[in-house]
């Protein structure tokens, strides 16, 4: 081999490896693009993220003040209601006393004499009527009063509303 043959090769040699280089530089550069594309990327999404962790603390904070004010209106329906409720039952506590009245006057059937039974009969079934007449309007008024509560309720729930 001459040095002209050397020289050649050596030429060929050292272009190959100049367009091996460059090769290698253009993926490089295109290695360097696409790692600053995904750098961009993954910041934003760590903004997207910090953007969507506030507003789940948001809706937590909401949740909470939507809990409270439930936990408030159903305490004061409950109240309401127990208030209702324990007016209504005065009501009824009369009509078991008027009951156990009843039960002490009621005479013996070993009483031979009819006409006292008879009498004492007539006065029961005068009782019973006027009792039946006072539950009547004890119902009525208890309507009255469910109607109260109900828009009393409704005003309630509209003022929470607001």
């Amino acid at each position: 081999m001459t040095n002209a043959e050397t020289i050649t090769k050596l030429n060929n040699a050292l272009n190959t490896l100049i367009k091996a280089y460059e090769e290698l530089q253009e993926d490089n550069t295109q290695l360097k693009n696409r790692i600053n594309e995904l750098e961009d990327e993954v910041l934003d999404l760590e903004s997207a993220k910090e953007d969507l962790e506030g507003d789940i603390n948001e809706l937590n904070t909401n949740k909470e003040q939507d809990n409270t004010n439930i936990t408030s209106m159903l305490g004061k329906i409950e109240g309401l209601l127990n208030k209702k409720v324990g007016e209504s039952d005065e009501p009824v506590k009369e009509d078991e006393k008027v009951e156990e009245k009843k039960e002490e006057n009621k005479p013996s059937n070993n009483n031979s004499n009819g006409f006292n039974n008879n009498n004492h009969n007539n006065n029961n079934n005068h009782q019973n009527n006027n009792n039946n007449h006072n539950n009547v309007k004890a119902d009525d008024k208890k309507e009255d009063d469910n109607k109260i509560d109900l828009n009393r309720m409704a005003s309630l729930l509209n003022g929470f509303n607001n």
